[in-house]
């Protein structure tokens, strides 16, 4: 399985998305900074995933996801999550 993710970061609001088939080890690398990308950026929520069994599947909806179309469907998809993310 491949997993396309969507992460919160904790200190600054803003999101990152990426894809990976171990989706714990890779949240874990990200949390330690481990990560390039989210070096110094976290601690990080995890807002969403999906499973694709290809890869080429979950490098296709990762693009999707951070267009403006696929940010709009993911606020959407988790409005009231993020309105608990917010209050919290």
């Amino acid at each position: 399985m491949y997993y396309t993710y969507v992460l919160m970061s904790k200190k600054t609001d803003r999101w990152y998305t990426g894809v990976t088939c171990d989706l714990r080890k890779r949240f874990n690398d990200h949390q330690q900074g481990k990560s390039q990308w989210t070096k110094g950026r976290g601690p990080w929520t995890l807002l969403y995933y999906e499973a694709c069994l290809n890869e080429g599947d979950a490098r296709s909806r990762e693009i999707y996801l951070k267009s403006g179309m696929g940010k709009r469907y993911l606020k959407n998809r988790l409005k009231r999550s993020l309105s608990l993310t917010i209050e919290g």
